[in-house]
């Protein structure tokens, strides 16, 4: 597929619906896992213009020992690290599940990479029910995502080849 990407406007429904088949497009025959998070981060930034679309990936540091670690992405410089259960990545990763932020202020614990961010949605990447990474997203506007999002980026990040 050429590496082109048809952005359209219309709902969030219609816009997901249409990104979709893109991006599976985009993810086949491709096995380079860095290439296709790349790819991934930037159409999702380019079809919805959110703030901070990108992955952070389990690496263990040491032996028992493993966190978060930034990977592609695209918005403004990023956490490079985050312990498991720490901010809303670490809370995702630690309880294996799809976190909304409505206000990232009254999140406890929030990490604040971007003092821009007011909502967040995070998404685990599941493998062998194992949390291997998560899709993280920043918006500029308060409750920015809902269920919807949650809905559109689980099916998304569900098509990785992790």
């Amino acid at each position: 597929m050429a590496e082109d990407l048809t952005i359209i406007t219309g709902n969030k429904t219609e816009q997901y619906q249409s990104l979709i088949p893109q991006i599976k497009g985009l993810l086949d025959g491709e096995t380079d896992l860095i290439a296709n998070l790349a790819n991934l981060a930037a159409g999702l930034k380019e079809q919805f213009g959110w703030l901070w679309v990108g992955f952070y990936v389990v690496k263990s540091i040491e032996p028992n020992r493993e966190e978060l670690v930034v990977g592609p992405f695209q918005g403004p410089v990023a956490c490079t690290r985050i312990k498991k259960g720490k901010g809303v990545c670490g809370t995702s990763w630690a309880e294996a599940k799809t976190i909304i932020v409505p206000d990232v202020e009254k999140f406890p614990g929030h990490i604040a990479c971007s003092s821009l961010s007011k909502s967040e949605i995070v998404v685990p990447i599941i493998r062998n029910n194992q949390v291997v990474g998560v899709l993280d997203v920043d918006s500029e506007e308060l409750d920015q995502f809902d269920g919807v999002d949650q809905q559109y980026l689980e099916e998304i990040v569900n098509l990785i080849p992790f």
